[in-house]
């Protein structure tokens, strides 16, 4: 009787063993992303690997298979530090689907005045996923997968 009267007591108070009321904001991590691109084109890949969880999965068009591992995208990119340099990066419609502490970011993204080692400069055009998830309280990218948009009708 005496267990019943405590619950009863709990409940009526507002104490709940439920979680909390969530802070999440979409926002959040697209800021995140948009300030790794900015660092992105300005040479500086660490950008990502700051907001990258070490156990990442990794896919572009350059390269063979999938990468696993921040240690292992680390020495793919390499080469490129310093020598990137992109005028403007606009990210395009991006949109944030949550469930529980798995975020999924999806975006184009055109960069314009592209440039890799001081050769022509281009506009490349994207399309990204970003599955994020919550890790001790902080959001991480797990699996980054980078494409080519679709070429123009009659290229192929």
């Amino acid at each position: 009787m005496r267990t019943l009267a405590i619950l009863f007591m709990v409940s009526a108070s507002g104490i709940s063993c439920s979680r909390s009321t969530d802070d999440f904001h979409p926002e959040t991590i697209v800021a995140f992303e948009r300030g790794a691109l900015d660092r992105w084109g300005k040479g500086d890949p660490p950008g990502f690997f700051d907001i990258m969880d070490s156990n990442l999965t990794y896919f572009d068009p350059m390269t063979a298979k999938r990468i696993d591992g921040q240690d292992a995208l680390k020495k793919s990119i390499a080469p490129f530090t310093g020598k990137i340099k992109i005028e403007k990066a606009e990210m395009i419609d991006p949109k944030v689907q949550r469930s529980g502490d798995m975020a999924v970011l999806t975006f184009n993204l055109v960069n314009y005045g592209a440039q890799l080692n001081g050769g022509p400069k281009t506009t490349v055009r994207w399309n990204t996923t970003e599955v994020y998830q919550r890790l001790n309280g902080s959001w991480k990218i797990v699996h980054s997968h980078w494409s080519y948009l679709k070429p123009a009708a009659g290229r192929f």
